[in-house]
Parts: structure tokens; sequence; C-alpha cells
């Protein structure tokens, strides 16, 4: 059995939190390569070391001094390297990256740092090798991911027994650092899990694992054991955040399981996150895995007597939508009707010239705009060996008098997308939830 074994920022914050790490790294020999990300937050105000480092990199750009935020930095190092009791003088490598921020580095360098640092301070602290993640990580020069080159490292890894290896980043062929977006220390676990034929992926963070439902909106909603990786997919499109939903694409090539699990809490189960091909009778008698919603959407419905009957009709209508910049979320369909599903933000300053476009090319007979729209994903890939599924959902909206203003539902029946005011948002979800749970 070989793991490897994600830290996040939480669970990397202090020197009481290194503490439980190494504790849960030593109790199971498999747990051979940790990626680590920068120390976060410690408590409720406190600064998490990457929007440091980035404030610092831009200050020096706008040609502003940035010692008080670069000694933040300085003495949240010490102070975990001091709390440790490590024998390590990190003092040169802050002396180092400061020069390079006052010398006008990259803002990828600058975030980088964060993860280094705090690589360099576990491996010392576990008595790992330390490897750099530009020894393995590679990007090409157009700052995209380039899987072909990094797997062609995957001996640079593998030759060593076990390595602490920093998240988030990598370099180019060029030899400059380039990082993945936030919270981008999931991909570098999945990377390296992929990289190690490892045969679990452990994401360490600081909840026990995903949840049937947002906590902010349901707070005794349960933790879901198993979810596939589809599932997952559709959850955390639809604001499900525990893990960056790009991590999942190194993995499941691999048909690797990815184990979320709680630092705080280790004796927790956790959810396992598996192939949907593994998902067992279990998985499959849950008419709903989870619940998963996002405000901010615009609906535009075009109506047009025989719509069906017009060839091209929405082949014109994506092309105006690909020429004005604009993706759609969903497109449900009628006899006569068609609508689109826009997030607003993709819609700022564009509206009009959309609108006129579609009218234009389009010629529909009526425009209906509704705005300030929810979707909710109700999702299960056992729904659809579960019959009543969906009179059970809508029972539920109107027994708490919620009108579902759209609906739709993908074609392997395992999500079910609803459509509310948001106004009804939080109702909707607890009263979804309440019936499934």
């Amino acid at each position: 059995m070989l793991k490897t074994v994600k830290f996040g920022g939480s669970s990397l914050a202090s020197a009481e939190q290194f503490r439980k790490v190494k504790a849960i790294i030593e109790r199971d020999a498999a747990r051979r390569y940790a990626v680590v990300s920068a120390p976060g937050k410690r408590f409720s105000g406190d600064d998490k070391i990457t929007d440091l480092l980035y404030r610092c990199q831009a200050l020096r750009a706008s040609g502003k001094p940035f010692d008080a935020e670069f000694r933040k930095i300085a003495d949240r190092f010490t102070g975990i390297r001091d709390g440790l009791g490590l024998d390590l003088c990190i003092e040169a490598e802050l002396d180092e990256i400061r020069s390079r921020i006052d010398a006008g580095a990259s803002a990828d360098y600058a975030a980088s740092r964060g993860e280094y640092l705090n690589a360099k301070l576990l491996a010392a602290y576990l008595g790992f090798p330390f490897l750099d993640a530009t020894e393995c990580i590679r990007f090409r020069d157009d700052g995209t991911f380039d899987a072909d080159a990094t797997a062609l490292r995957a001996n640079v890894l593998t030759a060593h027994a076990c390595a602490v290896i920093p998240g988030f980043y990598g370099r180019t062929r060029a030899g400059n650092i380039r990082t993945f977006s936030r919270g981008g220390s999931d991909i570098t676990g999945a990377i390296v899990a992929n990289l190690s034929e490892s045969d679990v992926y452990e994401n360490w963070t600081d909840v026990s694992g995903f949840l049937m439902a947002d906590p902010k909106i349901v707070p005794d909603a349960r933790v879901i054991e198993t979810v596939t990786y589809s599932e997952l997919r559709e959850l955390s499109y639809m604001g499900a955040t525990v893990l960056h939903e790009d991590s999942i694409f190194p993995v499941r090539k691999a048909r690797i399981p990815i184990h979320v699990l709680n630092t705080n809490d280790p004796e927790a189960k956790g959810t396992m996150i598996v192939p949907d091909s593994m998902a067992t009778d279990k998985e499959h008698a849950r008419a709903l895995t989870g619940i998963a919603g996002r405000r901010g959407y615009t609906v535009l419905t075009l109506t047009k007597d025989n719509l069906h009957n017009d060839l091209g009709y929405a082949y014109r209508l994506m092309g105006i939508l690909a020429r004005n910049g604009i993706s759609a979320e969903r497109m449900p369909s009628g006899i006569d009707t068609i609508s689109l599903v826009v997030d607003d933000k993709r819609l700022t300053g564009r509206m009009d010239q959309l609108y006129h476009d579609v009218m234009a090319e389009c010629a529909p007979d009526t425009i209906e705009i509704a705005s300030c729209i929810a979707l909710i994903a109700c999702v299960g890939i056992g729904m659809v060996r579960n019959p009543g599924v969906a009179a059970k959902l809508f029972t539920a909206l109107a027994n708490a008098e919620v009108n579902a203003r759209l609906i739709d539902q993908d074609s392997n029946e395992m999500n079910i997308i609803v459509g509310v005011e948001q106004r009804d948002f939080e109702r909707a979800v607890e009263a979804i939830y309440r019936a499934f749970a």
C-alpha cells in the first residue's frame, strides 16, 4: 500500500498543527509522499501567507515598501520553526526571497514561496527528503500545465522512498516558476499520487469530508461517506468547495481513490471519492448523494412558433453566444421555446448586444428575461435506479412554498437542476435536504 497525502493551509498554519500532521504521517507507514500548502489562517482575522506574499509583490511592483508585510511572513515561519525546536536556518532563504521580490520577481514566484518554505520545515521535522516541485511539475511557457512533460519526470519522484513536495507550483521549460490557480496544492497532490502510482490520495483539510448540503444552510448536514468522481464534479462545479475541482482529473484517469480527511479529527471516517465503476450497490441505493447550488444567474427564454422545425436555430443561437464571449450553463428547451441560463458575471456589459443579436438573427416572437435566479443541483448516481425522485423533490419544494422557475435533467439522469428565485434559495436547499436525508 502506498499513499500520497496532501495537507492544506489550515493543517499547517502553526507549530501545533505541524505536530498533528507528523502524528498522522507516522501512524501509517504507507504515507510516504507529502504535499503541502502554505500556512493558512490560525484564527479569524489572521493572514494567509500566500495573501501576504502576493501583497508584497504587488506593493513592490507599484513602487511601495513591503517591509511590514514581509516581516509578518518571516515571523510566521521562524515561529513555526522555533515552536518545533528545529535546528534549521531559514533566514537565508527568507533573505533570498525578499531580495528577489525587491528585484522585481513575478507574482507566481512570490506566491510559491509559502509552499516552498513550509515544505522545507515539514521535511526537516519528519526527517524526509525535500523535493522541490520544480523537479517534477512542468508547465508550458504559456502557463498551462504540461501533463506529458510532467509524466516524464515520474522517476525523479520515485527515486525517493519518501519525500515532502511543495504544492501549488512548478516550472516552465524556460525555468520560470508558474503556479496553478488558488487552491492548486490539491492539484499537485493528485499529480504526485498519479506519478507515484499511489493506491490512495489522502487530502487532509479542516473538515471531516464532503457534506450533503452547505452547513451554512443546513447546520446538521451529514457527511457523505462515499461519492463518485462524476458526482463530485457536479457538486464542486455548483459550489461544494472542499477540493479544487481540477484536482480530480490526474487521479480519475489513474483510478486512484481520494480520501478527504480532517487533520483536527483524524479518527473521523471522512469522504472516499471513487471511480464511477467502483460505486457499490449501497451507493446506487441512495436516491440523492448531495445538494449544491449558486446564486447569480439570468434566464433568457426565447419563444417562437414551430421553433422545433426551424433547422439550425440552436446552432445560430450558440454562435451568437460564442461571438459575444458568453457561455450558457444550461439550455433547456420545449416545442416552441428555448432557454439560456447564463452566469450574471458573463453578461456584465454584454446584455444589450446579446439581445440585439438574438433579435436580429433568430427573430424570436418574444424574449423573456428573468434575473436573480439561483440554480440548485440535486446529484445522485443512484437517481436513475430510484423511482419517484423527481416527485419527492418537487413535493418538498411545494410544501416549502418554493416555485421552481426552471427544471433540467442531464441525459445520464444523475443530476436534476432546479432554478428558483434567489430569495427562496436557502429555503429550497433545506427543504430538499430534509426530504432525502
